[in-house]
Formats: C-alpha cells, sequence, structure tokens
C-alpha cells in the first residue's frame, strides 16, 4: 500500500510550517534566547530563523536540524505536530513536511501524546537527493532504525557507510554525524523507527 501515494489524503505541509513557527519561537523564548543568540548558537542565520518563525519558508531539514540542537531538542520534537493526545492518528490526520531543497518527503505517522518514546516515521527520499546532519547534543540520545521498502540508499553514520536494498534495515544512534544519499535511478521508501 503505497501511504504517500495521495499527499491530498494528509495535513498540508503549510499547516506544519506553522506548528514548526510555533515550536520554534515558544523554545527560543522558554530558552530567553534572542533570535541573535540563537542564530550564533545554531550557525542559522538571523533571517533565516526570522522567516522560519513567521511560516514563511519551508526550511531545509539541515537547517532544522541545527535549530533544533541549539534548542537541545531533537528534530523528531520540531516536525511532530501539537494535536491533543489520542490513540488514533487517522491517514487524514498525519502531518507531511517536504524539504525545500530536495523533495525528502517526510510523514509522521504516530498518534500525538502516544506513551513512551517510539515514533514512526515515512519517508519518500527523491533520486540522487543527499541530506547530511550534523551530530545532534539533544538529550537522552535517540535511537533509530531505518527500514528500506523500496529503493537504495546509503547511509553514512561517523565514517561508516552503510548501503541498503529493499528490506534491510539498518540500527544507529542519532548523535553522530549522519549523512542519507539515494544514489538509485528511483525514488527510495523507508520507515523509520525512533526512540
Amino acid at each position: 500500500m503505497e501511504f504517500m501515494g495521495d499527499l491530498s489524503t494528509s495535513v498540508s505541509a503549510n499547516a506544519l510550517s506553522k506548528e514548526i513557527a510555533q515550536r520554534v519561537q515558544g523554545l527560543r523564548k522558554q530558552q530567553g534566547l534572542s533570535i541573535e543568540e540563537l542564530a550564533a548558537k545554531s550557525q542559522v542565520s538571523r533571517s533565516m530563523i526570522s522567516v522560519v518563525e513567521r511560516a514563511q519558508v519551508n526550511a531545509t531539514a539541515q537547517v532544522l536540524d541545527r535549530l533544533a540542537s541549539a534548542l537541545g531538542v531533537a528534530l523528531t520534537q520540531l516536525l511532530e505536530t501539537s494535536k491533543p493526545a489520542h490513540p488514533v492518528l487517522r491517514a487524514t490526520d498525519q502531518l507531511l513536511w517536504q524539504e525545500s531543497g530536495t523533495g525528502y518527503l517526510r510523514r509522521s505517522l504516530s498518534p500525538p501524546g502516544a506513551p513512551g518514546r517510539l515514533r514512526l516515521i515515512e519517508v519518500q527520499f527523491p533520486s540522487l537527493a543527499r541530506i547530511a546532519y550534523e551530530a545532534n547534543a539533544a538529550q537522552p540520545p535517540i535511537l533509530q532504525q531505518v527500514w528500506l521498502l523500496s529503493g537504495r540508499m546509503e547511509i553514512t553514520v561517523a565514517q561508516t557507510v552503510h548501503e541498503l536494498q529493499a528490506g534491510d534495515c539498518l540500527a544507529m544512534t542519532v548523535d553522530q554525524p549522519i549523512v542519507f544519499f539515494n544514489p538509485g535511478a528511483e525514488m527510495a521508501r523507508y520507515l523509520v523507527a525512533q526512540a
């Protein structure tokens, strides 16, 4: 079943951009940081932070990763819905986020407020796209498994390159530099489980 095939069945990326904007601004203010201080801490320009906080841009994954790290949270926390807790998250309510530079598409599958730290994410990763994440010092460490459903992926964790084919599953800790790259001619599709 192609869950991402019909994008009209989920909440728009614009809705998630608004939630990301509120979350970044809320965390920044909660920590007593000015935009300038967050810019220095994250190495993201003041102007970029300003447009992210006003939901005027769909920031890249790298920008959001740097902001999350500087704010002491995991990237997943910026990309989750703030809907009230409920044990079921319908397909029509699952948030989509698309990386502006590569077309990488992420769907949050886990119900909001689900007990424990386990989160499920479905990803479509375009051919020849590459996204690099810096080491995120957010505590506690995030354990992540990537199960490749279709296509090919090269995932570099620190200095080790893992070449994945459909059906392969990679386990890693998200506290070191990680590069996702699709060397194939077709879209890669995978499920991410984080805890």
